[in-house]
């Protein structure tokens, strides 16, 4: 995570949610979904648009660190999208 991201963060009440979209090849999102849940806690995965491979990661100000790290080490790539 970077400085900006730490940043942006530490800005965030406690109890807030980190909502993240992301793009990647369509045949592997069901594998990230399935990833991700099986970290347990550290966040959710909701598909916003399965033509294009959009999804959502939704997860805490405090998670979301450990989850991300997690994300980018998964045997496929995925890119984090600026929000709109």
């Amino acid at each position: 995570m970077n400085s900006h991201d730490s940043e942006s963060l530490s800005r965030l009440p406690a109890d807030v949610d980190v909502v993240v979209r992301a793009r990647m090849e369509r045949k592997e999102m069901q594998m990230l979904d399935k990833l991700v849940e099986g970290l347990g806690h550290l966040g959710v995965v909701t598909t916003t648009n399965k033509a294009l491979g959009e999804v959502m990661i939704q997860s805490t100000k405090h998670c979301w660190p450990d989850l991300k790290r997690a994300i980018e080490e998964m045997p496929f790539a995925i890119e984090f999208l600026e929000p709109k």
